[in-house]
């Protein structure tokens, strides 16, 4: 009572001080999920920015509820509108959550660095990064770009693409990064050739960084591309003994998000149609296979 009257104004500034707190808190939190961590649990964002575990729940549970963070089994990582996704069609957020698990999955096996892009214009856009212990040394973050002609991620989205459409993309972009880089758009197309005849893998051998490999596969559906996988190790890792769990894990998202079959929460995935109907998951699982019926392939 006493020190509440004798300093009346104290409490106004302590009331007007208050909102730029919580942004810097907010701020403290999404800095927390740089390259190196992109899941986080709730004690790994208290720890990393020393706030009180209730304070940091708190802030958490705002963030989600305003997109700027999602929440799933994994953990709490960046949302649409830390992406720069916000007033999208959500299509990107079903692509992240149908791939989850799936990253995680190919990060254990292998102890590798997985990502999850989708192409956008003559870039790849990191959706995701599951990270081991190599993770420091890929120079990609969520949220960040690459050039789709040096990353196999981009390959893999533009082999699946009509010839047309990639030369719309790139023709004016394509430029070398390292000694390694496709520099031009006559060796593109014929390493997109190779890519679609190794029915959609796609390497990179130190085309973006002397010191990186990877190796990617495109999740489509029936009307194309809508994002790719990737494993990342250093440029002596056999990739040829990884590869089919890429290209596995590419087809399992294809299914999840492409399928008729609903999600674990009963919400439908969107579906892929062929003449007003779903197809199936035996359908579709078929049609990957084959590597689809691309009628100028």
């Amino acid at each position: 009572m006493t020190a509440l009257s004798a300093e009346p104004g104290q409490a106004t500034s302590a009331r007007r001080e208050l909102p730029p707190s919580m942004v810097e808190r907010m701020t403290l939190i999404i800095d927390a999920f740089d390259g190196r961590f992109t899941h986080l649990t709730l004690e790994d964002v208290a720890r990393c920015t020393h706030l009180p575990r209730s304070t940091a729940h708190r802030i958490l549970d705002q963030l989600v509820r305003l997109q700027w963070l999602e929440h799933t089994s994994s953990g709490y990582s960046l949302g649409k509108r830390a992406l720069g996704l916000g007033g999208g069609d959500g299509s990107h957020g079903e692509i992240r959550e149908a791939a989850a698990p799936l990253l995680h999955d190919l990060q254990m096996r292998t102890g590798m660095v997985v990502h999850l892009a989708v192409l956008d214009g003559p870039e790849v856009f990191y959706l995701d990064k599951v990270g081991g212990r190599f993770a420091l040394a890929v120079p990609s973050r969520v949220g960040g770009r690459a050039p789709a002609h040096s990353t196999a991620l981009g390959k893999a989205i533009l082999a699946w693409l009509e010839p047309e459409r990639v030369e719309e993309l790139v023709h004016d972009r394509i430029s070398r990064l390292t000694s390694r880089t496709i520099g031009d758009l006559g060796t593109l197309h014929q390493e997109l050739h190779r890519i679609r005849r190794r029915q959609g893998l796609a390497f990179e051998r130190g085309e973006s960084f002397p010191a990186i490999a990877c190796a990617a596969a495109a999740i489509r559906g029936q009307e194309g591309p809508v994002a790719s996988i990737s494993l990342v190790g250093d440029s002596q890792t056999p990739l040829e003994n990884v590869a089919p769990l890429v290209v596995d894990a590419a087809r399992q998202a294809s299914l999840a998000l492409f399928s008729c079959e609903d999600d674990q929460r009963g919400r439908s995935r969107q579906a892929a149609r062929v003449q007003g109907r779903t197809w199936s998951t035996e359908t579709m699982d078929r049609w990957l296979s084959m590597g689809g019926t691309d009628g100028w392939l």
